[in-house]
């Protein structure tokens, strides 16, 4: 029953995607800039002031990636005919080198087929458009924004006064605030240095359209377990095209550099154990959030699935078997 149940509710969140997504989108965003309202608050400043400025924040915010993106996917649909004759050319010379050491050019086609740059930026172009998809309805969630900005405040005190009736889903929720919160500012701050690095690293490969990249770099460290990749791909290949083989190891190596010390050497240490998930149930979660939610529920898996846990999971006290199931550690005691 319970299985059954989670397929419908998954299947009806699929149909409201479109409000869906925005909805928790708004309210992870409203979750993340929550400090600043408290900060407010706690030096007795006004309501208004208390709504206005975490609003500000987040418009900002989301007003700067939608113009970087718009701009930057402009500029790439663009400069994607003009890389016709370097694939062509990019072909031959594999065709010329594949015969010279006895590959036949049967096996080289196939796996130029399998293998086609054009393709991986094409997808590039389309998960961008995605992107831009999602922030076209800027509408919606500003509203969604303002609606729940004007709410925190209130909200904030129903959830205090029912900690006698229901200690354990208060208390759930509050965890899955301060997780969520504490998983979006890590990531963010090292998404942002990765972001930074990986502009500097592209620019100075004279890698086309390096801003672009770096928010996509940004944009994919919010993804779990395949981010990287994502991230990695698109300015690869464009390399490949634009500055030979050289350069597209080049992107490579400084890639992989930067993300080997920043995701696995420092964010570790930061971010700890602040998400909850094992791994199994971080790739599944961003299995199932993708499918439910497309582009946007890869980025939101991992709010996502902290949502479901504390309503499901944290917020009954018979459940600590599935507790350590979904996190991968043994239950203390």
């Amino acid at each position: 029953m319970g299985i059954a149940g989670a397929v419908i509710a998954l299947f009806g969140l699929r149909e409201v995607a479109s409000i869906a997504g925005p909805v928790v989108l708004a309210l992870v965003l409203v979750i993340a800039v929550a400090p600043v309202r408290s900060w407010l608050d706690a030096r007795r400043a006004p309501v208004w002031l208390q709504v206005a400025v975490p609003f500000l924040i987040v418009v900002l915010v989301l007003l700067s990636m939608a113009g970087i993106l718009t701009i930057s996917a402009t500029q790439l649909a663009f400069l994607l005919p003009s890389y016709t004759s370097q694939f062509d050319q990019l072909i031959d010379d594999s065709q010329h080198w594949a015969t010279t050491h006895g590959v036949s050019n049967d096996m080289l086609s196939k796996a130029l087929q399998a293998f086609d740059p054009g393709k991986i930026l094409g997808l590039a172009q389309s998960l961008v458009g995605s992107l831009i998809g999602v922030l076209s309805s800027l509408f919606l969630i500003v509203v969604l924004l303002l609606a729940m900005c004007l709410d925190a405040p209130m909200t904030a005190k129903i959830l205090m006064s029912g900690e006698g009736s229901r200690p354990q889903l208060v208390e759930a929720l509050a965890t899955f605030a301060h997780k969520t919160r504490r998983y979006l500012i890590v990531s963010t701050v090292f998404g942002l240095m990765n972001a930074i690095l990986d502009v500097i690293a592209l620019s100075l490969l004279d890698v086309p359209l390096p801003l672009l990249w770096g928010v996509l770099a940004l944009i994919a460290n919010y993804i779990p377990n395949i981010g990287f990749v994502i991230a990695l791909l698109p300015p690869t290949m464009l390399a490949l095209l634009d500055g030979g083989v050289q350069t597209m190891v080049l992107v490579l190596v400084a890639y992989i550099v930067i993300n080997v010390v920043t995701q696995s050497f420092i964010l570790p240490k930061f971010l700890g154990d602040a998400v909850g998930l094992s791994t199994t149930m971080t790739f599944i979660s961003l299995i199932v959030w993708t499918f439910v939610l497309g582009p946007l529920g890869a980025i939101l898996a991992i709010p996502l699935s902290l949502l479901t846990r504390a309503l499901l999971i944290d917020s009954d006290p018979s459940a600590r078997w599935a507790q350590a199931l979904v996190s991968g550690k043994l239950p203390n005691g």
